[in-house]
Parts: structure tokens; C-alpha cells; sequence
């Protein structure tokens, strides 16, 4: 039993290490491509939250609006990616960030069935946004810490 015990605190240490060593780049890199994928589908004319979104909260033709915000999140993501690149995605966030919290304010009932608690789909779309941007502040704060694949520390 004492040695099931050892073993298993020995893969445990493994793991955690593991963890420490590859946590932020896998993060980094997970979140590009997130926005990368999710931007792509907006210009390419895939129905998306953003997309109803356009239509009751944004100023503008819907359709160039949606496509704008596609691609910025495509550049965000590509941004991501690219590790030197990743505070201009930060920036590309921030410029972006009031939109989303204006939306809250100016159309709560398209962002809420009932405030505060229970969201539409495009409040739950305006939430997300808000989590992504926060884990993406931790991703460039932790930058100097990330240890890369195949690059000795």
C-alpha cells in the first residue's frame, strides 16, 4: 500500500509539473485559436450570437459590422499566438471591451430574460467575452513566467 501511495505522489509531482511548465503556453495558444475560429465564422457568413448582436446593439450596417468584429477577433487571435504579439492583444481587447459592456447597459433586454441572473444567449455571449478577457490579462501576466515548448529556462 505504502509503495501505491508513493507511486501515486510521485505521478502527482509529475503532473503537477508538467502543469507548471506548459499551463500558460497551452493557454495562450488555446485562446488564440478559439478566436480565431470563432472570428472566421463571422465573415464567412456563419450565424453566430455576434451576429444578432449586430442587429439590436451595434450602430451601423450589421452585415460590414459583424464582419469587422470577425476579423478582429481573428487578429486578436493571431496576436495571441504570435508570443510577442500577445500585448497588442490585449489592446485589441481593451478597444473592444466597451462595446461589450455598453451593450449591458444600453440593451438589457436583449442581454437578460431576467437581470441579473438569467442571461439570453447573447448576454451569456457578452459574459464569455468578459471571462476571455480577464483569462487573457492572466495569460500576458504570467508571459515572463510561461515556459515554451523546446526552449531551455
Amino acid at each position: 500500500m505504502k509503495v501505491l501511495i508513493a507511486r501515486v505522489r510521485q505521478f502527482d509531482q509529475w503532473l503537477i509539473a508538467l502543469f507548471v511548465r506548459y499551463a500558460h503556453f497551452v493557454h495562450r495558444i488555446s485562446l488564440g485559436t478559439l478566436f480565431i475560429w470563432f472570428g472566421l465564422l463571422k465573415p464567412l457568413g456563419h450565424k453566430t450570437t455576434t451576429s444578432i448582436l449586430a442587429h439590436s446593439i451595434y450602430w451601423g450596417d450589421p452585415d460590414t459590422i459583424v464582419a469587422i468584429l470577425g476579423w478582429w477577433e481573428v487578429a486578436i487571435g493571431v496576436c495571441l499566438i504570435i508570443r510577442p504579439l500577445v500585448r497588442v492583444a490585449i489592446l485589441l481587447l481593451v478597444i473592444r471591451l466597451p462595446g461589450v459592456i455598453l451593450a449591458f447597459i444600453l440593451k438589457p433586454d436583449v442581454c437578460f430574460y431576467s437581470f441579473p441572473f438569467a442571461p439570453t444567449p447573447e448576454g451569456q455571449y457578452l459574459i464569455k467575452d468578459l471571462v476571455i478577457f480577464i483569462a487573457t490579462l492572466a495569460i500576458a501576466g504570467g508571459l515572463r513566467y510561461e515556459k515554451r515548448p523546446g526552449h531551455l529556462h
